[in-house]
């Protein structure tokens, strides 16, 4: 049975994307989703509820359970039939956290993504190996980053940055040995536009949740000059839908896609942004980066009490813009582009406030 093999199932992203799959593809085609045994019982509750959405999604979810970071992804005897029914590799799977250890990052993004290649360099009836990556591959890279850049020398801010780095090259390294490629790089992913919903709180999460945690007069620790900086903020459902359409695309082989919010709001912006829509009148008070980070490190419970990391500082004096050129042209002709923060900013403190308990910790 012809099958597309997808990884980073049941994650946020991964998710919702087999969603748009199963109702693009033909009937016949199944979504094969490589899990963790001990993301079983969650698997089994996604896939159960996206199939009885629509009579035509029954019976077409596939669950095995395997480990990227293992040779011949921990499938055994399953492997070669299942790389002989694959038809479309999708490779989500990876560490999302900005504190993760260099080796375990090293491991799953950079070891489990060659796992992956592997995998589909074997498919004979491949048509495509659908990676995604991210804008922040460009490490502290001073000026625009462009979707024809890679390798720039760049710095970075953390392990997961410099790792996708990493296996983003050796996907293009595949790419360019003749492995049909197409590679999505969003920016900073935020709940659904239209209904906030997400499955974690990190990134810009934890400075709507440091507002919504203060009276109605609001202090806020600010670095720098604060109109100089953007944050490439992009919702859950366009990074989805852009890449359920070019995927599809013949027009998309062997092409990079910056999924990035073509006019980003500035520091200062997202934080009027974020106050307007908590109802908070914010007093920013400028702190020298070095200061700000000892305290978040140092003082007891700082980050606890605050929802900010060490980690995540550096991204509000983010040196580098993304261009999208690509992404805008081949989505031109479609109702496909990332609204503006400002369209949506309500939805997403609606959802917080309505869903309180949700962690920030990454799916690993």
């Amino acid at each position: 049975m012809p099958t597309i093999f997808l990884t980073g199932f049941p994650g946020f992203l991964g998710s919702a994307l087999v969603e748009r799959l199963l109702d693009r593809s033909p009937q016949e085609v199944s979504i094969t989703c490589l899990i963790q045994p001990r993301w079983r019982g969650l698997a089994e509750q996604k896939a159960y509820g996206l199939e009885r959405q629509k009579a035509s999604r029954l019976g077409r979810i596939h669950l095995v359970e395997g480990d990227i970071t293992r040779p011949g992804l921990g499938l055994g005897e399953a492997y070669a039939q299942l790389q002989y029914d694959t038809q479309e590799v999708y490779h989500l799977a990876a560490v999302y956290d900005l504190s993760v250890k260099r080796e375990f990052a090293f491991r799953v993004n950079v070891e489990g993504s060659r796992n992956v290649l592997d995998f589909a360099e074997g498919c004979n009836a491949l048509a495509r190996f659908q990676y995604v990556s991210t804008c922040y591959i460009s490490g502290r890279y001073e000026g625009l980053f462009t979707e024809s850049d890679l390798e720039k020398g760049q710095i970075f801010n953390n392990f997961y940055e410099e790792t996708k780095y990493f296996a983003e090259v050796e996907v293009q390294r595949r790419m360019k040995a003749g492995l049909p490629v197409s590679i999505y790089r969003p920016g900073i992913v935020v709940g659904d536009s239209k209904t906030g919903q997400t499955q974690k709180y990190d990134g810009p999460y934890a400075i709507l949740r440091f507002l919504m945690n203060q009276l109605s007069v609001a202090v806020m620790p600010v670095i720098g000059d604060t109109s100089r900086y953007t944050v490439n903020i992009v919702p859950q459902d366009f990074v989805i839908e852009a890449i359920a359409h070019l995927s599809a695309q013949n027009t998309s082989l062997n092409k990079v896609y910056q999924l990035a919010n073509p006019n980003p709001p500035s520091v200062a912006e997202l934080i009027d942004l974020f106050a307007g829509a908590t109802k908070r009148w914010v007093l920013p008070v400028s702190l020298p980066k070095v200061i700000a980070k000892s305290a978040l490190e140092y003082v007891p419970y700082a980050q606890d009490l605050t929802g900010i990391t060490t980690d995540a500082v550096e991204y509000f004096t983010h040196p580098t813009t993304y261009s999208c050129e690509n992404t805008l042209r081949d989505l031109k002709e479609t109702n496909i582009a990332c609204p503006p923060l400002e369209a949506y900013v309500g939805t997403l403190v609606q959802y917080v406030q309505a869903h309180p308990d949700i962690s920030a910790k990454a799916m690993i």
